[in-house]
């Protein structure tokens, strides 16, 4: 597959040319008991006002999340002087705006957990939140992930402010149909709760970003500071995380990425209690099965992923598994594509027991082999 140009892929997030900016605002849906606005039966939203519905169902869920990144080092100053020391004057050190900037986050849920992307907050010294109604708060980094580019933020407020925020529904991302409506909302160029509708183009894009990448193509308008922003269905849920574009000139071009939903909600409950993803390891080298290599081994089609590579004292040396083995399926599942073995065994906790159908010189073959932990080195 022809690796896209990263020259053109541009992260969502980052706007306003000579300004280094950093910042999220998001959308959000907040259902309380009995103010549940209803919605139309027809989920085709061409005459209807089902868009409409949507939008007013989750506005109130989407924030606006500003942050701000250390402070520059003052021009000519010394690293081992603090700010005030010297008098101001001609060739004296002068401190330098911290870059800022603004993208776009959702609460997920009444204790004000906003979901944004990683790029997003990724370094910022101080993260602010601003709500529907313009309120600001200073929000909380609980956890954040680089390998899913997503990160989860808590919303701080003062003492006794208890009330549930408004918030999202998270819904299923694999039941998305290519065709399917989508509604993004989110700050483009600062513009706040902008709402763009298209439809879902395709699924599971591999860009190269990074090892579980699955991404939903939509021509749903996104462009600089959607990126933290949520993908709506016409039921009103969340089905994806809005992240980047591909575009020539850093604008909008009708090709804009989401992570699915369903690959964050995988995630959430380690960013809320470790403040990081603890992702299973398997210990081999894979490569995708061609129709050549299929041949080879005689088989009449490509089926499965061939393990070109076992880690020494891994898990799966420990388990029995070789080199020229084919995996056809992983705990019971079909390995439908290459990409499919990696997402399943970061899934898997560190301890389980997995067992793998494979091909041994042609013929079918078993192994147990128990996962692991896997080390940042290991990622």
């Amino acid at each position: 597959m022809m690796k896209p140009n990263w020259k053109i892929l541009t992260v969502a997030a980052l706007l306003f040319v000579g300004i280094p900016m950093l910042s999220i605002v998001g959308s959000g849906r907040s259902l309380q008991a009995g103010n549940a606005y209803a919605l139309s039966t027809d989920i085709n939203p061409v005459g209807t006002n089902r868009i409409t519905e949507v939008v007013k169902w989750n506005d109130q869920a989407v924030v606006g999340v500003h942050s701000t990144m250390k402070v520059a080092q003052m021009r000519g100053s010394s690293p081992h002087k603090p700010f005030g020391q010297t008098p101001f004057g001609p060739g004296a050190p002068m401190p330098q705006p911290a870059p800022q900037g603004s993208g776009s986050g959702f609460i997920i849920d009444a204790e004000g957990h906003v979901l944004t992307n990683n790029h997003v907050v990724d370094g910022a010294d101080k993260v602010q939140v601003q709500l529907h109604d313009g309120k600001e708060y200073e929000a909380e980094l609980i956890g954040q992930d680089a390998v899913t580019d997503i990160a989860l933020l808590k919303i701080v407020r003062k003492d006794g402010h208890t009330s549930p925020l408004p918030h999202m529904k998270l819904g299923d991302s694999a039941t998305l149909d290519v065709g399917e409506w989508v509604v993004a909302i989110g700050n483009p160029f600062g513009l706040q709760h902008t709402v763009t509708t298209g439809i879902v183009s395709a699924k599971g894009r591999n860009l190269g970003a990074g090892p579980y990448d699955a991404f939903i193509q939509t021509d749903a308008s996104i462009n600089p500071g959607n990126s933290g922003g949520p993908l709506l269905n016409m039921n009103g849920d969340v089905v994806g995380i809005n992240t980047m574009i591909l575009s020539g000139n850093g604008g909008n071009v009708g090709i804009g990425f989401a992570i699915p939903i369903n690959m964050a909600k995988s995630i959430v409950s380690d960013l809320m209690k470790d403040g990081k993803v603890t992702r299973g390891w398997l210990g081999v080298t894979i490569q995708k099965m061609t129709l050549e290599l299929a041949s080879s081994f005689g088989l009449n089609e490509p089926q499965g992923v061939l393990v070109n590579g076992v880690l020494p004292k891994g898990p799966a040396e420990r388990g029995g598994l070789l080199r020229g083995d084919v995996i056809v399926q992983y705990n019971g599942q079909e390995l439908a594509d290459f990409a499919d073995l990696p997402k399943l065994v970061a899934k898997t906790r560190p301890g389980e027991t997995v067992t793998l159908n494979i091909l041994r010189n042609g013929k079918p073959a078993t192994v147990q082999i128990t996962i692991e932990k896997m080390q940042e080195r290991q990622a």
